[in-house]
């Protein structure tokens, strides 16, 4: 399932009812093939610094396979994957224009051998909001299409209409209504965060490169709390929307100085979505 942002005028709408009733959609289009260059060649470049900081050790130990977390710190490419203007046309209209960045994670998923493919959260069925509030949408995904995805090479399983769902459907549901999502390099594939999906096997022989951000209502605490990770200097030198989207305007008060400021120079926004 899939519209093409540059030729279909009608693909926001179409997109919007696909998240609502399958609970997924590819957008084709997204981005360019310099774009997706430039985005390669930074995550190799963000691997390799993220190793120096954390080392190979701890990272092994947490069990997942090519996830690399807190890119913003290492390399101003990924600043630009904030001012996508479709992702941000679909953030508006689900979580509103209040939204804030979740999270922001490079996924370089390894090839392996059929048979040596390790179980690990990220392919094993899950959700990216694991709660479902039965309201309002909440939490919307965007995975971008680095590579093109495919079967071969672990093209994200979705189980459409698999979402708000409660109970979770079964694990033998799951797998048997589950369908590789397959779409050229360049594609956003948006998806309800209660989705329930999974990476798949990748055994192309090659890494399979995507990126994941997930934004929610402004109330939702972040996984990574980008200003105090980034600190004030460079959250202010970005734009006012990317401000936002990296909790500028949520910020908790940590002294009655701070709650005492004016309106303007508060740390938070009152009317948050």
């Amino acid at each position: 399932m899939a519209v093409n942002c540059k030729t279909n005028p009608n693909w926001l709408r179409t997109t919007l009812e696909a998240i609502r009733c399958s609970g997924y959609m590819v957008v084709e289009g997204v981005l360019d093939h310099a774009f997706c260059e430039a985005t390669r060649t930074a995550i190799y470049a963000v691997r390799e610094l993220i190793v120096n900081d954390v080392g190979k050790t701890r990272l092994k130990q947490a069990g997942e396979l090519g996830v690399l977390r807190l890119m913003l710190k290492y390399h101003p490419h990924f600043f630009s994957l904030l001012e996508i203007p479709e992702m941000l046309a679909i953030v508006d209209q689900t979580v509103s224009d209040t939204a804030i960045l979740h999270l922001q994670n490079g996924l370089r998923l390894p090839s392996f051998p059929k048979s040596q493919v390790p179980s690990v959260f990220q392919n094993r069925f899950h959700m990216d909001f694991p709660r479902v509030l039965g309201g309002p949408l909440v939490s919307i995904s965007m995975l971008f299409a680095i590579d093109a995805f495919t079967e071969e090479n672990g093209g994200t399983l979705v189980v459409p209409g698999a979402h708000q769902k409660v109970p979770a459907p079964s694990l033998e549901y799951l797998q048997a209504h589950s369908i590789p999502v397959e779409c050229p390099a360049g594609s956003m594939i948006v998806f309800d965060s209660t989705l329930w999906h999974a990476a798949g096997a990748n055994v192309s022989g090659n890494d399979r490169l995507g990126i994941n951000q997930q934004f929610t209502r402004s109330w939702i605490k972040q996984q990574i709390d980008y200003v105090r990770a980034l600190g004030d200097e460079v959250v202010l030198a970005q734009n006012p929307r990317t401000q936002q989207l990296l909790g500028w305007y949520t910020r908790v008060v940590t002294s009655l100085d701070e709650y005492y400021r004016p309106s303007d120079q508060r740390l938070y926004r009152s009317g948050q979505g």
